[in-house]
């Protein structure tokens, strides 16, 4: 048997896309069993989304659905939907992402299942949660980026406010959701009852825009678009090299020395404008011209090893494909190997507990059905 931490524990996985598979994911490679209940002929709609492998086979899918199982049922009829409280009955966690409302339509509100099975946990992910003015308008997580503020935050100063470059809203509202979850089981462990749970992408992505929430919660002024520099810390930032950028990151007056001295720059660090980190922030508009002046001198790669040896943070700009054949990745294991295919790996690291990530394939459609209907028919 796998030595994993949450070996032992069935969830009944209603979700679709991103940000509901994505949580039980993790959750598939923390040990536990997923069970996917999917529409009939369909299926999950990512089965559909590109990049596709050369047998057709959908990435996308692929990257938030390994080491589950696949149930197709139609929960609109009787039957299926009879054979699915069955499998709840039996099961420690329900994971879904319909629209609010849509399990209760079904006869699986989330409240009354917790009601009938007490040890029951039940998360819901949404765009906007499960209440407010908004809850029941549909999202995506470019719709949301956009609500939330980061957004506008996103970007150059003279530029039009970007969207992250990743599913940062779907992917957040996931990780919110297993913490929860994990939450949740920690505390049934103790009391002995489950609850139902409520994440919503918006939430998540707000409360993840730390620095903007300060300008706009304790100062009352709306942040604006900085480009890559930190709003509170200088130099904190990415450069110009002779070939390409590189991140510089001086949290405190000794590390501004420190690089300085390796710029060959030690004037700046006597400078008035610059012998303080409140005193860079302000002056920042003269500070990055003359460090860049000095970085187009040299190749990015000799200025981080130069760097480096004087114990600055520091870091070229990389590529994805860099980023992923970097030898701190491979040796944390951060991209695995699953059927032959490259997927990422599992970040979260257990000194107790087998930390790889679930080697069990994402199921083709249906692919457990007959099986799972057997496992859970009526007595």
């Amino acid at each position: 048997m796998e030595n994993k931490s949450l070996t032992g524990i069935t969830v009944i996985d209603f979700t679709h896309v991103l940000s509901g598979p994505f949580c039980t994911m993790m959750l598939a490679d923390q040990g536990a069993r997923i069970i996917k209940v999917e529409r009939p002929d369909t299926g999950d709609d990512s089965r559909a989304f590109g990049p596709f492998y050369d047998d057709d086979t959908s990435a996308y899918f692929w990257f938030a659905n390994r080491g589950k199982e696949s149930i197709a049922l139609d929960l609109k009829n009787p039957d299926d939907l009879a054979l699915v409280k069955r499998m709840i009955g039996k099961a420690d966690i329900v994971v879904e992402n319909f629209s609010p409302g849509a399990m209760a339509r079904l006869g699986l509100d989330p409240a009354e299942l917790v009601k009938e099975f007490p040890r029951l946990i039940v998360c819901s992910v949404s765009g906007f949660g499960q209440y407010g003015p908004l809850h029941q308008a549909p999202a995506y997580d470019t719709v949301v980026q956009a609500l939330s503020g980061i957004m506008s935050v996103t970007g150059e100063p003279d530029g039009a406010p970007t969207r992250v470059g990743t599913s940062i809203a779907d992917l957040s509202a996931g990780v919110f959701a297993y913490a929860a979850i994990a939450t949740a089981l920690a505390a049934r462990e103790r009391t002995g009852r489950g609850t139902t749970i409520d994440v919503a992408m918006l939430d998540g992505i707000f409360s993840l825009m730390e620095h903007g929430l300060m300008d706009a919660l304790a100062k009352h002024v709306n942040p604006h678009r900085i480009g890559n520099r930190h709003p509170s810390i200088a130099p904190f930032d990415t450069f110009q090299c002779s070939d390409r950028m590189l991140a510089i990151c001086c949290g405190n007056d000794k590390l501004f020395d420190a690089m300085c001295v390796t710029l060959g720059l030690p004037e700046l660090a006597q400078d008035q404008r610059f012998n303080s980190n409140e005193k860079r922030v302000e002056n920042y508009g003269d500070l990055k011209p003359a460090l860049e002046v000095a970085l187009s001198a040299d190749t990015a790669d000799a200025w981080q090893s130069k760097l480096e040896n004087a114990h600055i943070p520091v870091g070229l700009v990389q590529t994805v494909t860099e980023a992923e054949n970097m030898p701190q990745i491979q040796a944390r294991n951060m991209v695995e190997n699953v059927g032959g295919r490259q997927v990422p790996g599992s970040p979260l690291k257990f000194g107790a507990y087998d930390s790889a990530c679930t080697k069990q394939l994402p199921p083709k459609l249906n692919e457990h059905g007959e099986k799972l209907r057997q496992e859970f028919a009526a007595d």
